[in-house]
């Protein structure tokens, strides 16, 4: 029972003297207050001074200055600052990978914060792509800056073939898994570029692997709906040209020897036309959609 009082009245003085170093530490940085951190200010600027001055110790001056990158990012991310922001973002990811070339994420993750528009990043996707690059030139073997640099083209850019160009860099470079290559044709579509994007699903139907070939024939029976909507859309303006109005439905171009039945797809399912929009697309319940957005022709 006296050995239990000693624990308790032991536990009793701990926990006072926690409190009063605790009262000492708030008062000390009270009268005493911890100096704004630099973190604004980057002392080295060239990556070929701050690998002389880490001598043998790349590795961990490289892993310095990816933590502080990540540390300024997430900073002026939650920062209500309106000027300056992510203005260190590039400086310290070029001084993270010029002191280690072969630091993959440094250059993938420090490239999805300085593609991310504002007020989530700086929206410099052309700092992310030649980050991107400078790992290619590094690493010519790893295949996924070349599709991260497609991807930022694809998402941020707008810039479909560039997109489709650096999937295709990406699948050909040697050990790039086999979902890279469908990419290629998929994007040229989603950019417009139907012809280019026939050509190379005609391609991949030679592939040995089946769910290739599956892949590559429902691209092309993609490619052949939004044909088919085209030419829809088309015969809709000849019928207003020839009637003075639009038509209320597929039964008026029909009445008018424009159809000969109700247009389908290749799956069966009916085109759809809105006569408040006078627009053709495609059937909810077809198994084509989503069609890729072909922006342009």
């Amino acid at each position: 029972m006296r050995k239990h009082r000693a624990t308790l009245g032991g536990v009793a003085a701990t926990l006072v003297l926690v409190a009063l170093a605790a009262g000492v530490l708030r008062a000390r940085d009270a009268r005493y207050p911890v100096a704004p951190s630099p973190e604004r200010l980057l002392y080295l600027q060239s990556g070929r001074t701050a690998d002389r001055l880490f001598l043998s110790f790349d590795a961990l001056g490289s892993d310095i200055y990816w933590i502080r990158a990540i540390q300024h990012y997430g900073r002026d991310r939650k920062s209500a600052r309106t000027t300056d922001r992510f203005s260190l973002l590039q400086p310290l990811l070029d001084l993270t990978t010029t002191l280690d070339p072969h630091f993959n994420v440094a250059y993938r993750f420090g490239a999805i914060f300085l593609s991310m528009s504002p007020p989530n990043g700086p929206g410099r996707q052309d700092q992310a792509i030649a980050l991107l690059e400078k790992g290619i030139a590094h690493n010519p073997a790893r295949w996924q800056y070349a599709h991260d640099i497609g991807f930022i083209h694809y998402w941020y850019t707008g810039q479909y073939a560039e997109a489709a160009k650096w999937f295709e860099r990406a699948a050909n470079t040697p050990g790039a898994p086999e979902w890279i290559r469908p990419l290629v044709p998929i994007t040229l579509a989603q950019g417009g570029d139907r012809a280019g994007a026939r050509r190379l699903l005609g391609e991949l139907m030679g592939a040995d692997q089946p769910w290739i070939r599956q892949a590559a024939e429902r691209g092309l029976e993609q490619l052949g709906a939004l044909d088919a909507i085209d030419q829809l859309q088309a015969l809709v303006e000849r019928y207003r040209t020839g009637a003075g109005q639009y038509p209320q439905g597929w039964p008026d171009l029909i009445r008018a020897g424009l159809l000969a039945g109700m247009p389908v797809d290749t799956t069966g399912a009916p085109f759809v036309y809105d006569p408040t929009t006078q627009a053709v697309s495609l059937s909810p319940q077809s198994s084509l959609g989503p069609l890729p957005k072909a922006l342009a022709r």
